[in-house]
């Protein structure tokens, strides 16, 4: 998706992006991945695919080296990322992909931003040839299987006892082909739409947050397959 004329940017993971991604996955996810297994997933998971979502003004003021001294002197462990507020990741098996995680900062959501981040893992699923998506979802998770139905993800199976934390079943959701013609046209739409709705929905944002971020968490705030 051409975010250009956004105030949003999407972009590959890296290492350094894990301290603020570890913070996000503590506030979000009540049995969430500690930063070890971010970074092997970054390090040894070829076949894996993680992407983060920037507001791009704060992106840009995180490169002011007089700024960035500031934030090292009040915080001299590395500071929080403000400007990353979301993230998401898919694995691929032979030619599915498998959504893994998909979370986005409490004080950004209602914007569509959970949408933009499957939108991205979609489309990076389509140019590495992928054919079908497939994804867990806690079965309390209405939010997230809404947006999930949006996408064509259907129901196919439930996973008992799957989260751990609370015994709690899964629904397994998948597409069909994300190549067919039908669905590329249906992608096309909703691509079209999200694109209006950030536009009209571009309102000032929540103030930037460098300290570390309370833990506390509903998963309705994300979800983890």
């Amino acid at each position: 998706m051409d975010l250009t004329d956004l105030p949003y940017l999407i972009e590959t993971m890296t290492p350094a992006d894990i301290p603020t991604v570890a913070a996000i996955e503590r506030a979000v996810f009540s049995a969430p991945w500690p930063e070890e297994a971010f970074r092997s997933e970054l390090a040894h998971h070829e076949g894996a695919c993680y992407l983060v979502l920037r507001y791009r003004p704060w992106a840009a003021a995180r490169g002011d080296p007089a700024r960035a001294h500031l934030l090292q002197r009040l915080w001299p462990r590395p500071a929080l990322d403000e400007s990353l507020i979301g993230y998401g990741g898919y694995w691929r098996v032979v030619d599915e992909g498998h959504i893994c995680t998909l979370a986005v900062r409490q004080a950004w959501r209602g914007r569509g931003l959970g949408e933009l981040l499957l939108l991205s893992l979609i489309e990076h699923a389509l140019s590495s040839g992928i054919e079908m998506m497939t994804l867990e979802v806690r079965v309390s998770n209405a939010v997230a299987q809404s947006l999930y139905q949006k996408y064509g993800f259907e129901r196919v199976g439930r996973r008992k006892g799957y989260y751990g934390d609370n015994g709690e079943d899964a629904w397994i959701m998948s597409t069909g082909s994300i190549r067919a013609e039908a669905y590329r046209h249906m992608l096309a739409e909703r691509k079209a739409a999200l694109h209006t709705r950030l536009m009209m929905a571009n309102s000032a944002p929540p103030e930037p947050e460098t300290a570390p971020w309370p833990k506390g968490a509903s998963d309705a705030q994300g979800e983890k397959g």
